[in-house]
């Protein structure tokens, strides 16, 4: 078991369908099925305040045990939420060892104040919120932050710029995305995209009043 795994207690589900799912819900449960290494899928739920508590910090490595059984080091794979997409209804999590390398997308947290900014019509840009890496369950980073401190007006952080926190972690997202970026605009440049944006009159054509 990961020693930093959060231990998270697990009631193995006997009905299911979607009834009982909403009944669990309104009990104050959040259904889940735990899968994976070749063992059958188990339908169980958890605390739904603990747990989506964890979800919110982060925390993706879970030591679980289904009614007081053997402890299990799963990983959380999937959410589901409502059609509005706003409250979590299901958690999907796999077995995993320590020592299994998984696919992650961890959030990219930019620190510092980019030197850019300092100049008038400087604006950061941050196209990609989280990076896609491989690395073994015991590494799993929660985010990886990214200094924007030296970063100037018209340059650009790339993801191949970006130092991953263990030299054992491989970089799968495309190595030439833009991770952030500092553009300039000036008044001008702003009114005549303005000016552009205009629906240009085509010679000739009538007036509506016409």
């Amino acid at each position: 078991m990961h020693e930093d795994a959060t231990p998270l207690h697990a009631t193995k589900r006997e009905r299911l369908g979607s009834r009982y799912a909403a009944r669990s819900r309104k009990a104050g449960k959040l259904p889940a099925v735990v899968y994976g290494h070749k063992e059958d899928p188990v339908s169980v739920v958890i605390d739904a305040k603990e747990a989506i508590a964890h979800f919110v910090k982060g925390e993706k490595v879970f030591a679980l045990d289904v009614d007081g059984g053997k402890v299990e080091t799963v990983l959380l794979k999937d959410l589901q939420y409502d059609h509005l997409g706003m409250d979590i209804i299901h958690a999907d999590f796999a077995r995993v060892d320590l020592d299994e390398r998984v696919i992650t997308h961890p959030h990219i947290k930019l620190v510092g104040e980019a030197k850019g900014l300092k100049k008038s019509g400087a604006v950061l840009m941050h196209p990609l919120d989280s990076l896609e890496i491989e690395c073994a369950v015991v590494n799993l980073p929660e985010e990886i932050e990214v200094d924007v401190t030296g970063l100037d007006a018209g340059e650009s952080i790339l993801a191949k710029d970006v130092t991953l926190p263990k030299p054992t972690m491989v970089l799968k997202t495309d190595p030439e995305t833009v991770i952030a970026t500092i553009t300039h605009v000036s008044e001008s440049e702003a009114s005549t995209e303005s000016v552009q944006t205009a629906e240009p009159e085509v010679a000739g054509e009538k007036k509506a009043d016409e």
